[in-house]
C-alpha cells in the first residue's frame, strides 16, 4: 500500500466494537457514530465525551496517531480551546492490523460548514490559542511532514499551484497571487527557537460553536519550526477585517517579516483549499466541496492588501 492508497480494512461499527471488547471492554457498549472521515483517520463518537480514530486512507496515519499519543497529553492543558487528548492507545491486531486511539470528543461544528461570525472573539480566541501553543519545542520533538521551514522549499508546489488553478478558471489574478507569495519568500527567515506547531489550521480542523471557535482537532502533523505556518490562520479561518485584531492579541507581537512569510504560507493553504473544492464540486475522489469558498475568501483577502493585514 501507497502512502495515498486507502487501507482496505473494512472500517464499521462491529469492527469498532469487537476492537473496544478485546481491548477496552469497559468502553465497548457505549453509544457509537461515525464521526467524520479525514484524510487519514476515521473517527467515531463513542458515547457522549470520548471518540475512536482509526487510520484508514494512507499509510502515514499510523506514525500520526503514534505522534498525538506521545507528545498532545503533556501540551492539551495548557491550551485555552478543547483539543481531542489521547485517552488510550489501540494495540494492532489480527483483527484491525494498525494501531488506533481513543481520545476526549471535542463538541462543535467544522469552520468549513459552520464558519466564523463573530469576528473579533474568534480572533481573540485563536490568539490565545497559538500564543499558549508556540512555545520553545523541546529536543526530539517532531518535524513536519512538509511544514515549520523555510518557505522558499515550497516554491515548485506554488508555482504548480497556481498554474493549475489559474487553468480551472479559479484565479481571476494570478499575477496578484504572486506578487504576495514574491513578498513573502524574500522576507528575512525565522531565526529563533523552533516552536510547537500544529501544522495544519485549515477550516476542517477547527470548530465552531454560536459564531466563533470551540475547538482545535487533528495534530497529526504536530511539529517543530517557524510559526509563520500557524499564524497563516489569521487569513484563512478569520472573516474579513478580523487579521488585524488576531495580531494585536497574539504574544509575542509579530514582526513583519513573520508576518510576511505566514502571508506565503495562507496562499499555500488557500491554494490547496481552491483545489480541493473543485474537485468535490465534480465529485473527484478527495474533494470537499465546502473548502472552496473558504480558499476564495482568504486568496481575496490577501491580494487586497499585498503585504499588510
Amino acid at each position: 500500500m501507497t502512502a495515498t492508497e486507502p487501507d482496505t480494512t473494512d472500517i464499521d461499527e462491529a469492527l469498532i466494537r469487537d476492537l473496544l471488547r478485546e481491548q477496552y471492554p469497559e468502553l465497548a457498549d457505549r453509544p457509537l457514530k461515525l464521526g467524520a472521515l479525514g484524510w487519514d483517520n476515521q473517527v467515531w463518537r463513542l458515547g457522549d465525551d470520548l471518540a475512536v480514530r482509526l487510520p484508514w486512507a494512507t499509510e502515514s496515519a499510523d506514525a500520526l496517531l503514534l505522534k498525538e499519543h506521545t507528545w498532545l497529553p503533556a501540551l492539551a492543558p495548557h491550551l485555552p480551546l478543547p483539543v481531542p487528548v489521547p485517552q488510550h492507545l489501540g494495540e494492532p491486531s489480527e483483527r484491525f492490523p494498525r494501531p488506533w486511539l481513543i481520545t476526549t470528543w471535542v463538541p462543535g461544528e467544522p469552520a468549513d460548514r459552520a464558519p466564523v461570525t463573530r469576528g473579533a472573539e474568534a480572533a481573540v480566541a485563536l490568539a490565545a490559542f497559538l500564543t499558549a501553543l508556540h512555545r520553545p519545542a523541546p529536543e526530539g520533538a517532531p518535524g513536519g511532514r512538509d511544514r515549520g521551514g523555510p518557505l522558499a522549499d515550497h516554491a515548485e508546489g506554488f508555482a504548480l499551484g497556481l498554474a493549475s488553478a489559474t487553468e480551472l478558471g479559479l484565479i481571476r489574478d494570478p499575477d496578484a497571487v504572486r506578487r504576495v507569495w514574491e513578498d513573502a519568500v524574500a522576507a528575512p527567515e525565522w531565526t529563533g527557537p523552533a516552536l510547537w506547531l500544529h501544522g495544519d489550521l485549515h477550516p476542517a480542523n477547527v470548530l465552531t460553536t454560536n459564531g466563533t471557535f470551540a475547538g482545535v482537532i487533528d495534530f497529526g502533523d504536530l511539529c517543530a519550526g517557524d510559526p509563520a505556518y500557524d499564524l497563516a490562520a489569521a487569513w484563512i479561518l478569520l472573516p474579513d477585517g478580523a487579521a488585524d485584531r488576531f495580531h494585536e492579541a497574539y504574544r509575542p507581537t509579530p514582526d513583519p517579516a513573520t508576518l510576511r512569510r505566514a502571508r506565503g504560507c495562507a496562499v499555500l493553504r488557500a491554494l490547496a483549499g481552491l483545489h480541493i473544492g473543485h474537485a468535490g464540486d465534480h465529485g473527484r475522489p478527495g474533494g470537499k466541496s465546502t473548502w472552496g469558498p473558504p480558499a476564495h475568501a482568504s486568496l481575496r483577502r490577501l491580494v487586497a492588501s499585498p503585504t499588510g493585514g
